[in-house]
């Protein structure tokens, strides 16, 4: 575009569930424009688009027929898990960087046959965590900084949703339907990657659930500290919120988060540079409320509103945002770990996983340049560390 200051032009695929709160944010937000919405039901999409006031966007069955048609620079995919490759896959040769709902894929094989799609087109695929953004959790984050040596994170999240339909029939279902978002903050808030989890999965009596909807993981995390997730999603009774309850621990004190309000935090006195409020003899107090909190600062959007506009901004400076592929694939790593530990009862290693998962995604790989990338990694672990988005394809798109 002539323009690198216009708004981006982009293509929704995907208008069902979770389709529909995209189309609000696409339709209201600064530094994008809704050209166009894919769906494999038509009607449904229009359907979609006139209950939000947005009828005069075109719809279509062909991502590569309307892309092209609309003149389309980014794609948003909010499919269903199952069609997130094969849409990324033709976005991005289509020329076309991709926002794109988590999970990256159904599994790890399939997550890295999209970080190989991404470095042999030189696109951008961003996964939308929706979780890390929000702002009291960039705060607890920074409360987390002061604490030094981190030796324990831990995330309890007990809620007790009656979903009906396809949830309350699958297998491992808080695992693979829900505990990426825990595991995913864990890495953000710890800036450390896994390497083991020991789990145990177990479905209560009273569960409404098929599948476990409880488990406890413990991950060690690279560096040496431990990051424990309890959950239960048929927890009637004092709920968490959906973020979960947070507490972490290191070598200078304590910081909590309960998934909503700020957070708060006790530091050994003289370790951190808080004044004493007048707390517990020996420690010192704070909490987001002070002056040098980043919920003071505020003006950031949040969920998925915040995941879109790290994709705008990347896309116009280059810069590598937060959930490229490389980076998310590790998160997804984490629960099929847990779900092979569960179902072994064994220690699992991540880099185990990675290594089979590579070796899967090498035998079935389709694309002829994809083949090639993964044929190149010699360790998949080492190829995601070293890897990733260069930002320089997106900035030529956008002018």
């Amino acid at each position: 575009m002539t323009d690198p200051t216009a708004p981006v032009r982009v293509v929704q695929v995907g208008a069902g569930g979770m389709g529909r709160a995209w189309l609000r944010l696409l339709g209201e937000a600064a530094g994008v424009e809704l050209a166009g919405v894919v769906d494999l039901n038509p009607q449904a999409a229009r359907d979609a688009l006139a209950d939000l006031g947005l009828g005069g966007v075109p719809v279509g069955t062909s991502l590569t027929e309307l892309a092209g048609a609309v003149g389309a620079q980014a794609v948003v995919n909010v499919t269903v898990p199952a069609a997130h490759h094969p849409v990324n896959v033709e976005a991005h040769f289509l020329g076309l960087p991709v926002l794109c709902e988590k999970p990256a894929a159904p599994t790890v094989a399939d997550a890295l046959s999209l970080a190989a799609v991404a470095e042999a087109t030189g696109q951008l695929l961003m996964i939308s965590q929706s979780r890390r953004y929000f702002r009291t959790l960039a705060d607890f984050k920074r409360q987390a900084a002061r604490l030094g040596e981190i030796g324990l994170l831990t995330c309890d999240f007990f809620k007790a949703p009656h979903f009906g339909g396809f949830r309350e029939e699958m297998e491992h279902v808080l695992l693979v339907d829900m505990a990426i978002h825990a595991f995913d903050t864990a890495r953000y808030l710890l800036g450390r990657n896994p390497v083991s989890v020991y789990c145990e999965e177990f479905n209560p009596g009273w569960s409404w659930y098929a599948g476990d909807a409880a488990a406890t993981a413990v991950f060690e995390m690279d560096g040496g500290s431990r990051f424990v997730y309890t959950g239960s999603w048929c927890a009637d009774g004092l709920e968490t919120s959906w973020n979960g309850s947070w507490r972490i621990n290191g070598a200078n004190g304590t910081a909590a988060w309960d998934g909503a309000a700020a957070p708060v935090a006790e530091h050994v006195a003289g370790a951190a540079s808080v004044a004493d409020d007048g707390g517990r003899p020996g420690f010192a107090s704070c909490s987001s409320s002070q002056p040098d909190s980043l919920v003071a600062e505020g003006g950031t959007p949040e969920e998925i509103a915040g995941a879109l506009a790290e994709f705008v901004r990347c896309l116009r400076t280059g810069e590598v945002p937060s959930g490229e592929i490389h980076e998310n694939v590790l998160s997804l790593a984490m629960v099929e770990a847990a779900v092979k530990s569960s179902q072994t009862g064994q220690k699992v290693f991540i880099r185990d996983v990675l290594g089979d998962a590579h070796r899967q995604a090498l035998a079935v790989e389709q694309v002829p340049a994809a083949k090639e990338v993964l044929a190149s990694w010699a360790s998949p672990l080492e190829a995601l560390e070293r890897a990733g988005y260069s930002g320089q394809a997106v900035s030529k798109v956008l002018g």
